[in-house]
C-alpha cells in the first residue's frame, strides 16, 4: 500500500521529508483503531486551516467584491461537497487505509470521508513542506475549479432563503426525512419547514448538506413563481 501512496506523492511532484505524514493523511480512524496507529484527524484539522487561508488569498486577489461576498464564496469552495469533488477528481479514495468494516461498507466513496482525507492531505504537505508547497496540490486541483466558479451564480440557497424570510421574523428548519441506497451511494431527502409546521419545499442529494441546499433552492423557485 505504501507504494500506491507513493503514486500520490509523484502525481503532485512532492518529495516528502517524512513520508509517514502522507501515510497518516491517508489513514482513516477505522484503520488506525484496528492497527494501533495514528489516524488522519489531526492533519485534517491543520489542512482545514491551510485551505481556508489559501482560498481566502486566492479570492482576495481574484475578486474586488466586499467582505461578505468573499466570505460566501470561500464557504462555497471549501464546503464538504466541494472537498468531496476535489478528492474524487484525483481518485483519492483508492489511496485510503480503511478498517475492514469501513472497507466493506464502501468507505472509499463516502463524501464525508473523502472530504476529510483531502484536508488531511493538505495538512500533511503543509507540516512537511510548508505553505508554498501546498500550492502544488491547490494549483492542480482546487484553484482551476474556483476560477470556473468565480462569475457563476452563488449556490448557497440556504443563505438566500434565510435572508428572504428573516425580515419577516420567520424561522426555518431543515429535516432529513429519508435516507436510501447502500452506504457508498446514499441519497438523502430534506424538507424545509417555516415556523416549525409549514412545509416549504423538498430536495434530494448525495449528502445531507446537498439535500438541504436543493430543498432551499426548490423553496426559492416556488416563492419566485408565486
Amino acid at each position: 500500500m505504501n507504494n500506491q501512496i507513493r503514486e500520490l506523492e509523484s502525481y503532485f511532484n512532492l518529495k516528502f521529508n517524512d513520508f509517514s505524514l502522507l501515510i497518516r493523511a491517508m489513514t482513516h480512524s477505522s484503520f488506525a483503531n484496528e492497527n494501533n496507529t495514528a489516524s488522519n484527524e489531526r492533519l485534517e484539522f491543520v489542512g482545514d486551516a491551510v485551505l481556508d487561508l489559501a482560498v481566502a488569498k486566492f479570492l482576495f486577489n481574484s475578486l474586488s467584491e466586499a467582505e461578505g461576498v468573499l466570505t460566501k464564496k470561500r464557504a462555497q469552495e471549501v464546503c464538504e461537497q466541494s472537498l468531496y469533488e476535489y478528492a474524487k477528481s484525483i481518485d483519492l479514495g483508492k489511496y485510503l487505509l480503511l478498517g475492514k468494516g469501513e472497507e466493506m461498507s464502501g468507505g472509499r466513496e463516502k463524501p464525508a470521508l473523502l472530504a476529510d482525507a483531502f484536508e488531511a492531505l493538505l495538512g500533511a504537505v503543509f507540516m512537511d513542506k510548508g505553505f508554498l508547497e501546498t500550492y502544488k496540490v491547490l494549483d492542480k486541483v482546487v484553484f482551476p475549479v474556483i476560477k470556473k466558479n468565480l462569475n457563476s451564480e452563488d449556490k448557497d440557497y440556504k443563505s438566500k432563503l434565510q435572508e428572504l424570510v428573516q425580515s419577516d421574523k420567520r424561522t426555518l428548519e431543515y429535516v432529513i426525512i429519508s435516507e436510501t441506497g447502500p452506504a457508498h451511494d446514499k441519497e438523502f431527502k430534506a424538507r424545509v419547514y417555516m415556523d416549525e409546521n409549514i412545509i416549504m419545499g423538498e430536495g434530494v442529494g448525495k449528502s445531507k448538506k446537498e439535500a438541504e441546499q436543493n430543498a432551499a433552492m426548490a423553496t426559492l423557485e416556488k416563492l419566485a413563481r408565486q
